[in-house]
């Protein structure tokens, strides 16, 4: 008998465990980024700026590295249900070829183009001076975590989420002590400013891959990824149909995540052509915005695992009951959240030497952002989390191209630009989408049609 929920209490036990590990994880690494803008902002204001110019590329990197990491836990979580680990090894193997391809693409780019990718964001000689030095060391780290991040995604596949965990809290550790030690010349060292800032990010990013590689080959007891050769009989007739299938159906996610990508430093870029006081007030609401949403991706990312472990055990009632069940958790998740954001407004506040007109604003959009996590707390878990995780790929890279494209950029540009609205207004302009999502999103999930079983791909 199909039942509203899921009566299933390994679920609950599985997919909160999921959720928890997976946002502490994202809370270190998001305080590793924000140690690194402290450290360098307490040291010289063009390094700061030339880390955060070089941040930007990063950001797509790390936008490229997810969409391949959610692309393999949309198949792979399938193949776990099944408890088919062959399959497993063989997909990373596929996935670990495309990863290693992108990455040294990656490489050319931003080797023989440093200039005019630095230029892209700024205009200042001094900025770009200073982000060359950073990007010559860090280009190297996304090598690392495009690897690190797709191995960690398999982990997740099949449950496996500790290891992101304690590999996080390290690097936060390492980078940290390297920063203080290399930015400023503690201990007898030489002070190497924003040089030492990147050499502190590579080794944390090296110990994080060697660390991931390590408990992938010699601890691993589910997959055993490394048995019998990881890129052994890649092209094998077999295996050339997973490769087709992967490519079905990552190509979807992955351009419906640089589509995302590639917006938010544009966004970035007309909320900064504002006010001093906007921009100051905007930094502020955004910062504790993002410590919440943390969560927000952490409830997407294991709604993923759940899902497709669901479908691939093959019960499509009970895949219905996890899915409603998630919804559920998602909304009243995003109400608390919205409740936190705004009882701790005031207090947070207090917190910063802003000037009154900047508090005042700041304080405007925390309001704003409160309400945005709402609808963000729903449309991010259903929309990546139940409905890309079941398989229906397609349907999120066309509402991002839309919701993007054709309404958030156009109407954030008009807004700041041509109308000339209140700063709450454009924020609003530049966040509407989190809030419109909701409802195509409610209709496809009400229609079960997502519900797509991978691991049977003609």
């Amino acid at each position: 008998m199909e039942t509203f929920f899921t009566k299933d209490k390994n679920f609950y036990k599985v997919f909160f465990r999921l959720m928890l590990v997976v946002a502490l994880q994202n809370l270190v690494a998001y305080s590793v980024n924000m140690l690194d803008n402290m450290m360098l902002g307490s040291y010289d204001q063009n390094a700061l700026s030339g880390a955060a110019t070089v941040n930007q590329i990063f950001f797509v990197v790390n936008q490229l590295a997810i969409a391949i990491g959610n692309a393999l836990i949309v198949m792979s979580s399938q193949y776990w249900g099944k408890k088919d680990t062959y399959a497993i090894r063989k997909l990373t193997g596929i996935v670990l070829i495309f990863s290693l391809l992108a990455a040294m693409l990656i490489l050319v780019i931003c080797s023989a183009f440093p200039e005019q990718l630095l230029g892209l964001f700024t205009t200042s000689p001094d900025i770009i001076m200073e982000g060359q030095t950073y990007l010559k060391i860090l280009k190297w780290t996304f090598v690392l975590f495009l690897i690190s991040n797709l191995l960690i995604s398999m982990l997740r596949s099949v449950e496996t989420v500790q290891i992101s965990f304690v590999v996080s809290v390290i690097s936060l550790i390492v980078n940290g002590g390297i920063n203080y030690t290399l930015i400023f010349g503690h201990f007898g060292f030489p002070e190497m400013g924003i040089k030492g800032a990147a050499i502190g990010t590579l080794t944390a990013r090296s110990l994080e891959f060697l660390i991931v590689l390590f408990y992938v080959a010699k601890i691993d007891k589910k997959v055993r990824v490394f048995d019998g050769g990881l890129l052994r009989g890649t092209f094998t007739a077999e295996n050339r149909k997973l490769c087709r299938d992967f490519i079905k159906v990552s190509t979807p996610v992955i351009l419906s995540g640089l589509v995302w990508a590639i917006s938010i430093p544009m966004q970035t870029a007309i909320l900064g052509h504002l006010s001093s006081d906007a921009i100051a007030a905007n930094s502020v609401a955004t910062t504790f915005f993002q410590y919440l949403k943390v969560i927000v991706v952490a409830i997407a990312s294991a709604s993923s695992v759940v899902i497709g472990k669901s479908i691939g055990q093959g019960d499509r009632n009970e895949v219905k009951a996890v899915g409603r069940t998630l919804s559920v958790i998602d909304i009243s998740i995003g109400i608390i959240l919205a409740i936190v954001l705004l009882m701790l407004r005031k207090p947070l506040l207090s917190m910063y030497n802003l000037t009154e007109e900047a508090t005042i604003l700041a304080d405007h959009l925390m309001i704003v952002m409160s309400v945005v996590m709402v609808g963000m707390s729903y449309q991010m878990p259903v929309g990546v989390g139940i409905i890309q995780g079941g398989g229906d790929t397609k349907f999120s890279m066309y509402l991002n191209l839309i919701s993007v494209w054709c309404i958030v950029m156009p109407l954030s540009f008009l807004a700041a630009f041509y109308w000339k609205l209140p700063v709450e207004l454009v924020v609003i302009a530049v966040q509407s989408d989190q809030i419109f999502k909701c409802l195509p999103i409610f209709l496809r999930f009400k229609s079960y049609k997502w519900i797509h079983k991978l691991t049977a791909i003609d």
